[in-house]
């Protein structure tokens, strides 16, 4: 057999989740034929062969979480995903989507989407919406793609599509529904991979006002749902889904009423209520039990707020500090020095004895959240990488007087660093391996002007698997390549198996990780954003063909619009 595409000498983990071996992996065609010891006359010869010695050889990574809906029309690599060994990417995620959209009325899709990602204005305005219907969207993105792409349907643009200017202000009438309805079916038809809803009190748009997904009732989106649950196919994603799963049960209601995967955002350790993921992993646990699918995802990136007591946002919210924090410079020396404020301090954030209703971030824990990032003078050294609680210790202080002392005596100049997310070892190894979660929510393509999440791969692997090792590389893989694929309906990817589609991620596991950001100013209408590389990524390689060669395109195009099993199953007959 002549192959395409050789790659030999490769440490192989294959997304199953079984121990790594070693093999050579052929492809022909844009598919996987064979794997094992190919290299010999025996074989045949290939136009192609990359060797992969020291190399781990796995399946193409699927983001799965995406906001590449606008990008992806200028953009076909959806950069910077691919240059972490992404092959698929998945988008219409937060019920927000370009289509439908009805002719000549695109403006609302685009500021839905502008505003609550944080995409410019001036960039989706570059956009020419030619299509209407979701089915014509995806054949447009047909004809130009590096890699492959799914999209979700987006309630917030079928709402508006439907009840136009109202679908941000009242439910709607049965027929709307029904309306909704089908255009939810004609999407699914047309091959979408499902369909998502935002359940989020802070997604507005422009003008102030809430998307129109946040308007939509209980009953309105389990009739949403049943068409899923009556065409046997696709998955339900909620933006914000913790929250509504807590209060009412509505993710597993949800997986029940249509007998779909549901995937929501998101099981991690929040800063103020830092044991409350026990519970929710209870609540799932007994979810899954019940033969349901309703699931979370779980983000491998370590969120830091850094920060100086010049202009500090932490503690904003807190009574005594709160008008501190307005205050100018001078006055906050001369209060934080003093005694009677240092006390009433001591009993809101120590003895928390007022319930800290208006500030989201500070939890009883919040000592061991807060390092000292950067002093300002050499005799206080000692302290760099210390939390504020270890500061206390080191100094036999309590933890206001020793924080406020530092403080103080460096004038503000004091950097300081907050733990948001991913911040504790030990918890992040038991979210990460947690059987009944999905790893992603890179939110790739959103919020480009600050955090980007495009490398979170590269960041599982390089720091939780390499550097922090709490979690396998071939569990690691197996939760970027084979859960990603099951839980969005992708049968035809994430294994290395004979017969499978050929998307490979080639990859040096000693060194894979996240470069820094840099600004690049390459965003159609003048914009810039931040640019998130890779290294130890050597080869992305998709359907058969390589994308990147060592961060550099080689021009190829190969990539694929993924649709349904349905859609399939009716145009392969």
């Amino acid at each position: 057999m002549t192959y395409d595409l050789l790659i030999k000498n490769g440490r192989v983990v294959d997304g199953s989740g079984t121990p790594a071996f070693h093999a050579d992996v052929g492809i022909r065609n844009g598919k996987i034929v064979a794997i094992g010891k190919l290299s010999g006359n025996l074989h045949g010869t290939a136009k192609r062969t990359i060797d992969a010695q020291g190399a781990v050889v796995a399946p193409g990574f699927i983001d799965s979480h995406c906001h590449y809906d606008a990008q992806v029309t200028w953009d076909p690599l959806c950069t910077y995903s691919c240059y972490h060994g992404a092959t698929t990417v998945i988008f219409g995620n937060c019920s927000l989507g370009l289509a439908p959209v009805r002719k000549g009325e695109s403006l609302k899709a685009k500021e839905f989407l502008s505003y609550v990602e944080a995409i410019p204005m001036d960039t989706l305005n570059t956009v020419s919406i030619d299509w209407e219907t979701m089915g014509e969207y995806m054949d447009v993105l047909d004809k130009r793609l590096g890699v492959n792409v799914g999209t979700l349907i987006g309630h917030s643009p079928v709402r508006h599509y439907v009840m136009g200017k109202d679908s941000q202000s009242r439910e709607p009438t049965q027929d709307e529904v029904r309306q909704m309805q089908t255009l939810v079916r004609d999407g699914m038809e047309a091959g979408a991979l499902g369909l998502s809803f935002s359940m989020s009190p802070s997604h507005y748009d422009p003008h102030g006002v809430l998307i129109p997904s946040s308007f939509a009732k209980e009953d309105e989106v389990f009739a949403l749902c049943d068409v899923l649950g009556d065409l046997g196919t696709g998955v339900i994603e909620a933006a914000s889904g913790r929250e509504a799963e807590e209060k009412t049960g509505l993710m597993s209601r949800m997986s029940e009423r249509s007998g779909r995967t549901v995937v929501y955002n998101q099981l991690t350790q929040q800063l103020k209520k830092p044991e409350d993921w026990k519970e929710q992993i209870k609540r799932i646990d007994a979810s899954v039990a019940r033969g349901l699918r309703a699931i979370p995802n779980v983000c491998p990136l370590t969120v830091t707020t850094d920060f100086t007591m010049h202009n500090c946002q932490v503690f904003r919210g807190v009574p005594s500090f709160h008008p501190i924090l307005l205050s100018p410079d001078a006055e906050k020396l001369v209060k934080y020095a003093d005694p009677e404020v240092r006390k009433k301090l001591h009993e809101e954030l120590i003895e928390m004895k007022t319930e800290l209703k208006n500030n989201r971030v500070l939890g009883k824990n919040w000592p061991h959240t807060i390092w000292v990032q950067k002093v300002v003078l050499d005799k206080n050294r000692q302290f760099e990488g210390k939390s504020l609680h270890e500061l206390a210790e080191m100094q036999g202080k309590g933890v206001i007087d020793a924080f406020l002392d530092l403080v103080v005596e460096e004038k503000l100049d004091t950097a300081f660093q907050q733990g948001v997310q991913g911040y504790d070892k030990e918890v992040m190894g038991k979210l990460l391996n947690y059987p009944n979660a999905i790893i992603g929510l890179s939110d790739s393509g959103a919020h480009v002007q600050y955090r980007v999440g495009y490398g979170y791969s590269s960041v599982l692997l390089g720091n939780w698997v390499r550097k922090q090792k709490v979690i396998s590389l071939e569990a690691a893989v197996k939760k970027l390549t084979f859960d990603q694929a099951h839980t969005f309906g992708i049968y035809d990817r994430g294994l290395l198996r004979p017969g499978m589609a050929a998307d490979v991620v080639i990859f040096d596991p000693d060194t894979i990780d996240a470069l820094p950001l840099k600004r690049v100013d390459d965003l159609p209408g003048g914009g810039w954003r931040m640019e998130e590389l890779a290294v130890g990524v050597h080869y992305t390689v998709v359907n058969g063909q390589v994308l990147l060669e060592d961060g550099k395109h080689t021009g190829a195009l190969p990539g694929k619009v993924m649709r349904n099993s349905l859609y399939q199953q009716r145009t392969s007959v």
